[in-house]
């Protein structure tokens, strides 16, 4: 395990994340130092073309939420422009319906410099109504992913891609599939814990980004919770490397071992 600390608002110029992110963008290499050793490995994937991120920002006792569902904030500032950070990286982000409801997020870039991702939710149902702030219309694309044969009508100029559901449910793995066709290659899936949960459970993430605040909130909702096992030792143990943020520590979790193959295989050398 590797602990380091990263560069924030506090001590990094805003100039290195700006030649950062163009770098990365376009393709360029090699990249800054001072943010390589973090987002550096989500610029090409390992497994195939495609590279899936998840975050998920916690409590020190595990919780992403109170018992009563609040849950701004939990990480600190700098917690919450690492996130930003990982939007304007990415092809998409995308969220559940719950996330979009709860909290009506605009899943934009605004604490760091960068472009808006494209932004999806998953609705099966088709429940998110049409004023949700992230099918606004800021001219990125919007993408609706619901189950075939929901009678969905989405705001003018939002993509609809309907696909199989199972008990209400769509497969992680045809989710990434469908963003890969719709062009997108980087994908963020911010939330919530139920959709981080099902993506990891489905083995389809290349890294996990968890941000762990100080604090202990007892009950309330898990940041991720997945099917049990019987023993401790049938867990994956999986490499890690770790970074404070201010008060923050990121475990940044790589997941690419046990991620199943979405895309075009990568070619060995």
């Amino acid at each position: 395990m590797q602990l380091s600390n990263f560069p924030t608002r506090k001590f990094a110029s805003p100039d290195t994340w700006e030649r950062f992110v163009e770098r990365f963008r376009g393709g360029q290499q090699p990249l800054p130092q001072t943010w390589a050793d973090l987002f550096g490995p989500l610029h090409n994937g390992t497994v195939d073309d495609l590279v899936i991120v998840g975050q998920v920002g916690q409590s020190l006792d595990g919780r992403i939420a109170t018992a009563t569902g609040h849950s701004k904030y939990i990480n600190c500032p700098a917690g919450i422009e690492h996130l930003h950070r990982l939007r304007a990286l990415v092809d998409i982000v995308v969220v559940g319906v719950g996330t979009a409801l709860a909290d009506n997020p605009q899943l934009t870039v605004r604490q760091v410099a960068g472009p808006h991702p494209a932004r999806a939710v998953i609705d099966p149902r088709g429940r998110l109504g049409a004023n949700a702030r992230l099918f606004a219309d800021d001219g990125v694309r919007r993408l609706l992913i619901t189950a075939e044969g929901s009678r969905v009508t989405p705001p003018p100029g939002v993509e609809i891609i309907a696909l199989p559901a199972t008990d209400g449910n769509i497969a992680p793995s045809a989710i990434a599939a469908s963003l890969k066709r719709a062009g997108m290659r980087r994908i963020l899936i911010e939330g919530g814990a139920d959709t981080v949960s099902r993506f990891i459970a489905a083995r389809c993430l290349d890294r996990l980004h968890v941000t762990v605040a100080p604090i202990m909130l007892g009950v309330g909702g898990p940041g991720i919770e997945l099917p049990p096992l019987e023993r401790a030792d049938q867990a994956h143990r999986m490499p890690v490397r770790v970074h404070r943020i201010e008060d923050d520590v990121l475990f940044d979790c790589d997941l690419s071992g046990q991620r199943v193959m979405l895309g075009v295989a990568k070619k060995s050398t």
